[in-house]
């Protein structure tokens, strides 16, 4: 975890080592290690060694990052895939949109939908500080390392417009479920300007953020669910196919999109179907995915 003082824009940290050395006991290659990614409202930060991997979006190849060991991923409103082959460490961070502002330095406007190897970046502290990371004992040190370049990076970073960091914090802490009209009316701003700013500066329009974020919380909670108690899905994928009758625990899928926000159970499988591409009662099955988190 980071230092409590950062947590409230960074949402974790991850040390991870993965993969399978390429050539070893067989002498044939190695698989990829493909995992699919949902779509999320934060940014994802990764700073690794060893082995690359691709990130690629199914709807841009161009937006893409391949061959890339250390990358950032702005806002997503779709799911991507991570693909690599061997054995590679690193570290993962989640921020807020509002810290990620900050600590990289650019409009995540320019991050939206992409991932963008840390290499490339106007300013090389990223990567400075990947080779730092590498080279410490172990997650301990790594994770301190964390914490104080964040630190510094937050304290010399110029603050964001006040505006979009109550549009942020009206958003979040309602988990997407106040209206644009209203909140714009709160800023003092037209729909029309609060949606250019909050686009230009952290990444995706209110409109698609609020969308992001209750769906973000509807898959954590599945996730916490977990695979006995998630139901099965409430409309077939084929709208031609046979008709699932069963409704799952309490009050099954339509009172669950109501809690989550949701106008009905279509809705929530929509939603899910374009931030995932899969369903809610696959997404809630252990190890079928990665995603941001809520």
């Amino acid at each position: 975890m980071p230092a409590t003082r950062l947590r409230p824009v960074v949402g974790r940290y991850v040390g991870y080592r993965e993969g399978v050395l390429v050539g070893v006991a067989s002498g044939r290659d190695a698989p990829p290690l493909v995992r699919h990614e949902a779509a999320g409202a934060f940014v994802v930060l990764v700073l690794g060694w060893g082995a690359p991997l691709d990130v690629l979006n199914p709807r841009s190849a161009a937006h893409s990052a391949y061959r890339v060991d250390s990358f950032v991923a702005g806002p997503y409103d779709g799911y991507c895939t991570t693909s690599t082959v061997g054995a590679g460490a690193g570290v993962q961070l989640m921020l807020t949109p509002l810290a990620a502002r900050r600590v990289l330095g650019v409009p995540l406007g320019e991050l939206a939908n992409r991932a963008v190897a840390v290499d490339g970046l106007p300013d090389p502290w990223l990567d400075r500080l990947r080779a730092r990371l590498a080279g410490a004992p172990d997650w301990p040190h790594r994770f301190a390392l964390l914490d104080a370049a964040l630190d510094a990076r937050l304290a010399d970073a110029d603050p964001v417009d006040p505006h979009l960091d109550r549009a942020w914090d009206r958003l979040a802490g309602s988990a997407g479920r106040i209206g644009i009209g209203a909140l714009a009316g709160e800023l003092g701003w037209s729909r029309r300007h609060l949606a250019a700013r909050f686009r230009r500066e952290l990444g995706l329009g209110p409109k698609t953020t609020a969308r992001l974020l209750r769906f973000q919380r509807a898959s954590a909670t599945l996730g916490r669910q977990g695979a006995v108690s998630v139901p099965p899905d409430p409309v077939p994928p084929d709208p031609a196919g046979p008709a699932d009758d069963r409704t799952g625990p309490a009050g099954g899928w339509a009172e669950l999109a109501v809690r989550w926000g949701y106008y009905d159970q279509s809705h929530l499988i929509r939603e899910f179907r374009e931030f995932t591409g899969t369903t809610p009662a696959a997404l809630g099955r252990p190890g079928s995915h990665s995603s941001n988190p809520g």
